[in-house]
């Protein structure tokens, strides 16, 4: 891993969602992680998985493609949304478009709300 360069992953239940709560970077280097912890949150058969990004510093487009991937990939089995808040993490996934196909919140009880209610 370079030097400077951290992802940490956890995942954790709320209900019958699946959190993949990332902190740190998500770049080339790190998406590696990424992807395969929402595939292990998916592969549990949750009724939504939602991946909360509050805590990142610094999204790149391989990291705004993974989060795509794993959309198209899971739903609509499986509800996905993006928990996103900020210039690093929201204001991106805004501009290139992905917050009009992926469900995108500023919290993390806005996307349970959303994703339990049906709503994404």
């Amino acid at each position: 891993m370079a030097s400077g360069v951290h992802c940490d992953i956890e995942e954790h239940r709320r209900g019958e969602v699946a959190v993949v709560a990332v902190t740190g970077t998500v770049d080339s280097v790190t998406t590696p992680q990424l992807e395969a912890a929402i595939a292990t949150a998916a592969a549990n058969r949750p009724a939504a998985v939602v991946v909360d990004l509050l805590a990142v510093d610094f999204l790149s487009s391989t990291g705004m493609g993974v989060l795509m991937a794993a959309h198209a990939d899971i739903t609509p089995a499986i509800r996905f949304a993006v928990v996103a808040d900020g210039p690093a993490t929201s204001r991106p996934l805004k501009l290139v478009g992905i917050a009009d196909v992926v469900g995108l919140y500023a919290n993390l009880d806005e996307a349970i709300d959303a994703v339990t209610s049906g709503g994404v």
